[in-house]
């Protein structure tokens, strides 16, 4: 009784390993097919179509730089609370002031707070 159901398990076994090496051969010759398909000459060209449809190259994960360099924190000093109280006065806008001092606009947002420089919510 347990011998039948172990045969017909590995009976199972070996139909599905051959659906599976069917499924592979045919989706390898749907693959070959596409450069042809659509109109490419040789594998390489549809390649470098299909590259330039999908933006080229992938973007940066956020917080790294292109360079693949992890962004570093910015340090905020009591100089950086300075200019930033200066820029404010003059009327400069968070992102301006965030540019100018090279750090981020919500460092310039925290930073004008704490000086009381933003008006309360109501």
């Amino acid at each position: 009784m347990v011998t039948d159901k172990l045969k017909e398990l590995e009976a199972t076994k070996a139909k599905v390993a051959d659906l599976e090496k069917s499924i592979a051969s045919e989706l390898n010759q749907a693959l070959a097919a596409l450069p042809a398909q659509f109109g490419f000459g040789s594998v390489q060209d549809f390649i470098k179509a299909v590259k330039v449809a999908g933006g080229g190259r992938r973007k940066a994960k956020a917080g790294k730089k292109a360079g693949g360099k992890k962004r570093t924190r910015a340090v905020i000093t009591d100089a950086t609370r300075a200019s930033v109280k200066k820029l404010v006065e003059a009327k400069k806008s968070g992102s301006e002031i965030a540019k100018a001092l090279g750090i981020s606009l919500p460092s310039v947002q925290n930073i004008k707070k704490s000086l009381g420089l933003v008006k309360p919510r109501k």
